[in-house]
């Protein structure tokens, strides 16, 4: 089918499910614009030059498909320039460019760039001032970043940026190396509606029939970000206390949706409350937050008003969890897109905690496991490649729902007080906020909090693919001991084995229960656990913190693991010959040779076994025997 036509069905999807008020995927709902551009680059030429301001004066009106505006950029060159480049689609029209009043050359290409001619040389760290005037209908370029539609017979009007859509109606930098320090918006529409835009109302006039509104926010923002609409909005406002200075929660709704969001929206209060307790200020305190109904099916995160197709309170949490990890931290580079929405994901996992308790929130993180699994193969973190896909970029499966698992990974790794400490490190770096982060920037602040290295973990769990599937044997050869033995196979090559701590519930006769942490680090790894009582059953990951699937649970009776003082293995650390010494009444059927990875390095059936070959290392031995199986640790020099 046409992209044109996927978005339209994405539309209306999301609408048929947010009419029955049912459950949606955020992820789908929250589906992007952009539907042309997915061949987009980040524009090495607008890599030369750092934005501090924009002025930004917009003529529109809700009832017809246009724009006209007036950019007015400054900027400061990090080297030598004759000339500046912005990205413009070539469907909008310059008219005019000026540098201290003077008019300049200007050129547009099919690129999308806006080439203009400055005044003069314009040497490193010097700043200078243009103006763009330009006009256009940016609904007719495919970027579907700028709507015009209709809401109860009323014109609305609405821009969604994200991630390839601001220079669809706009001219700007598009992509992730720049944050303006500020800016001023100023929109003029027919006096009948109210705009919204980021950042606080500083006026509104009107002259002529027409309303001039002007917003102005004074926190760094990506262009992808910055966003207007205007309707004939009602307005209402909630307050949150920031830990002691209050600000607005400021709701721009259509007329006919205003008790429905006056109902589903003071649970804004709760969330933003619970966010501000666990990750620290709300990051744009000195402004707003604040919603703004529109017509996409789901919502999007703009500094300080999110833009919401409904008020289902898990988009609301969503939202309002970018204003910390998307907003205030930016990813660095699409190929970074969870550090924004498996954040935000799992935020709204914590919001449910927090709200509905421990049982919702199992609930949340099986439905998440059950999304990863569905497929083999897929990493959280994008290749070159998947960046020139949007659908690729805000896959609801890896971008949201593993990134989210991970982040929950990562809670149980490091324990809950480190773990939180140290996103709140990382939250409020000076090098990171209100800036842009990437991947490696989040792993150094868990590592300093951690203590130790997160490199296999993020290795397995983040740049590669697939997930674990565990086969676990168990047997309880004594009343106060309990073997446990775990198997994994993979479900993509790219990861030979997922070495990661997994949680054992043991359930009693009587009814005791007793949770084990195992820190699995090998394939076929045996545990020998105490216990003090008769053992009915045992639960694998019981609290679905692990990404897995397909797990089985065996009480082994044939296969049991036999008690290590019935065998003996010698030397340990091993030059070249291991010896194998059973006991009398055992007989050794096999002895097989793992390396860390769980790779088979040898099978015999003799007891001595020659290691001469093998480099030096660890490595795991299984003897099976007539009465059940041996496993042990060996180091070889």
């Amino acid at each position: 089918m046409s992209q044109k036509f996927f978005v339209s069905f994405i539309l209306l999807v999301s609408f048929l499910h947010i009419g029955a008020q049912e459950k949606f995927d955020i992820s789908e709902a929250e589906a992007k614009s952009a539907s042309k551009k997915f061949n987009f680059k980040a524009n090495p030429n607008t890599s030369n030059y750092d934005i501090t301001y924009h002025k930004l004066e917009f003529s529109v009106n809700p009832a017809i498909a246009s724009i006209s505006g007036k950019i007015t950029t400054t900027f400061t060159a990090k080297v030598n320039m004759t000339k500046v480049v912005f990205d413009l689609d070539d469907n909008m029209s310059v008219s005019k460019v000026t540098q201290n009043g003077n008019s300049l050359a200007f050129s547009q290409n099919s690129n999308d760039e806006l080439n203009i001619t400055l005044q003069n040389t314009l040497f490193s760290n010097q700043s200078t001032t243009v103006s763009i005037e330009y006009s256009g209908n940016p609904t007719s370029n495919g970027f579907g970043s700028f709507e015009v539609s209709t809401h109860s017979e009323t014109p609305v009007l609405w821009t969604l940026s994200e991630p390839y859509g601001a220079l669809g109606w706009w001219p700007c930098k598009q992509d992730l190396n720049d944050k303006i320090d500020t800016i001023d918006v100023y929109i003029t529409a027919p006096q009948q509606y109210i705009s919204v835009s980021n950042g606080m109302e500083q006026s509104a006039t009107i002259n002529n029939g027409l309303k001039t509104t002007h917003f102005k926010h004074q926190y760094p923002i990506p262009a992808y970000l910055i966003a207007i609409a205007v309707t004939n909005y009602q307005t209402y406002s909630h307050t949150v206390s920031n830990n002691g200075k209050p600000f607005p929660i400021i709701n721009y709704v259509y007329p006919e949706s205003l008790n429905y969001a006056q109902n589903n929206t003071r649970v804004t209060v709760n969330i933003m409350e619970h966010f501000i307790n666990v990750f620290g200020n709300y990051p744009f305190e000195n402004e707003k937050y604040g919603h703004a109904q529109f017509g996409w099916g789901g919502g999007m995160e703009h500094t300080t008003v999110s833009f919401m197709g409904s008020f289902d309170r898990d988009l609301i949490a969503h939202e309002l969890a970018h204003q910390w990890f998307g907003n205030k931290i930016t990813c660095g580079s699409w190929k970074d897109i969870w550090l924004n929405e498996g954040f935000a994901t799992f935020l709204t996992g914590l919001s449910i905690e927090h709200l509905d308790g421990e049982t919702a929130y199992k609930n949340w993180k099986s439905s998440k496991i059950s999304s990863i699994t569905s497929i083999s193969n897929g990493a959280v973190y994008l290749s070159d490649a998947d960046t020139l896909s949007v659908n690729r970029i805000f896959n609801g499966r890896l971008s949201y729902n593993k990134g989210a698992m991970v982040l929950h990974m990562l809670r149980k790794k490091l324990g809950e007080t480190n773990f939180f400490i140290a996103l709140k490190n990382y939250i409020t770096d000076a090098d990171l906020a209100y800036n842009y982060a990437k991947t490696p920037d989040l792993i150094s602040h868990l590592e300093a909090v951690y203590g130790e290295s997160l490199t296999e973990f993020f290795n397995d769990w983040v740049y590669n693919q697939g997930y674990p599937t565990y086969q676990v044997n168990w047997h309880q050869p004594e009343p106060n001991k309990v073997n446990i033995q775990l198997l994994q196979t993979q479900s993509d090559a790219s990861v030979s084995f997922f070495e990661t701590a997994v949680s054992i519930r043991l359930n009693g006769i009587n009814g005791e229960t007793k949770y084990l942490i195992l820190n699995n680090i090998s394939n076929n790894q045996t545990f020998i656990e105490e216990v003090s009582f008769t053992i009915a059953s045992l639960e694998f990951d019981p609290n679905l913190d692990l990404i897995s699937r397909n797990n089985t649970v065996t009480l082994s009776t044939e296969n049991q693991i036999i008690d290590k003082s019935t065998i003996t293995i010698y030397p340990n650390p091993i030059n070249d010959i291991l010896e194998i010494f059973p006991s009398k009444t055992l007989i050794v059927k096999k002895t097989t040779i793992f390396n860390v990875l769980g790779k088979k390095m040898l099978e015999t059936s003799k007891l001595s076994v020659n290691l001469k070959e093998f480099s030096s290392g660890i490595y795991f031995v299984k003897i099976q025997t007539n009465k059940g199986n041996f496993d042990r640790k060996i180091i070889k020099k």
